[in-house]
């Protein structure tokens, strides 16, 4: 299930000796559903936890994933007004990876929804609202995410660097990110969070 954190852990805590700690522990984390949904729901991002219901191998094609999951991704082409349907598949062995994330570590904001089903793996979105701090949101398989247009975010992948995902369109031009330049995104640790930091609090 998606974890939010509040806060830390920043490049200035992580600089420091054990800084990394010290910004786990200044920082909030939302571990349970409800909570989650409706802290992003207050900033307009939908969040549901759906079942990876369909057995996909690893290595199945993306028109098989699009296949196993036809009914899932019919049901939200008719709610959002989604057109298209694609997966994005990363491991560690993708070609020009460090080149490809850094298009998605920057601060920027999309034309478009940005719509996510985590299928395998796990990513960390951090949103920076207008009117409020920016946090961070750790989805992993099951979690199905809506950033909404405008939404200025970045993303990066967990250690792993594994994620496959299905993403939906309303026009795939109108997801070009439009970077913001604020560098605020430098000032934030890629540092995912997961099961073992909740249960230590």
């Amino acid at each position: 299930m998606a974890l939010v954190r509040i806060g830390g852990p920043t490049a200035e805590s992580g600089a420091a000796a054990q800084g990394a700690d010290r910004g786990r522990e200044s920082a909030d984390v939302l571990s349970d559903r409800a909570g989650v949904t409706a802290f992003l729901a207050r900033h307009g991002i939908d969040y549901e936890r759906w079942t990876p219901a369909h057995a996909v191998a690893g290595d199945a094609p993306a028109e098989a994933v699009l296949s196993a999951y036809a009914a899932e991704i019919a049901a939200l082409k008719a709610r959002g007004g989604y057109a298209t349907a694609d997966v994005i598949d990363v491991t560690p062995e993708t070609p020009n990876l460090d080149t490809m994330l850094a298009k998605f570590s920057r601060e920027h904001w999309h034309d478009e929804d940005e719509v996510r089903f985590i299928i395998e793996g796990r990513g960390l979105f951090h949103v920076h609202p207008a009117d409020g701090p920016v946090f961070a949101i750790e989805v992993e398989a099951g979690d199905l995410i809506r950033v909404p247009r405008g939404t200025h975010h970045w993303f990066d992948l967990c250690g792993e660097k594994r994620i496959r995902a299905i993403r939906l369109f309303q026009d795939v031009s109108g997801w070009t990110p439009h970077y913001t330049d604020s560098g605020v995104d430098r000032s934030f640790e890629p540092v995912c969070f997961g099961p073992t930091y909740v249960a230590r609090r």
